[in-house]
């Protein structure tokens, strides 16, 4: 069984999918851009800007599931330019205390929106 996640603390879905799923005990959040939820646009201030935002959008999304960072188990970070790796592990790191989640970090040729960073998670429910 599994349920689809719905929360209006992050941008909605922009295609035919859910901004996550629980299953099975686990959180499956989609990725997250650096989109402002009120707005649907990119929050201004570069590829650091974005991927606070998207961590924010994936706290939220995660918090919707009953479900904090400490939780998550696996990440994965896509990149459009694998030249701001350093600035996105800044941000990234800063939402995480100890234990980390596995990860993976992608360059791709394009995101959705031409966004500079996504970024995806899954956790175990506590």
């Amino acid at each position: 069984m599994k349920t689809a996640i719905r929360t209006d603390k992050a941008p909605a879905a922009l295609g035919p999918y859910s901004v996550g799923v629980v299953a099975n005990g686990f959180v499956f959040c989609s990725g997250q851009l650096g989109l402002d939820p009120a707005t649907g646009d990119f929050v201004a201030g570069g590829v650091f800007a974005q991927a606070d935002q998207a961590m924010k959008n994936l706290k939220s999304v995660l918090a919707a599931s009953g479900c904090e960072f400490k939780d998550v188990v696996k990440t994965t970070i896509f990149l459009a330019d694998m030249a701001d790796f350093a600035e996105v592990n800044k941000v990234y790191g800063s939402y995480f205390e100890s234990d980390f989640p596995a990860r993976s970090t992608i360059a791709v040729k394009t995101l959705p929106k031409s966004g500079l960073v996504e970024i995806e998670a899954i956790a175990a429910l506590p």
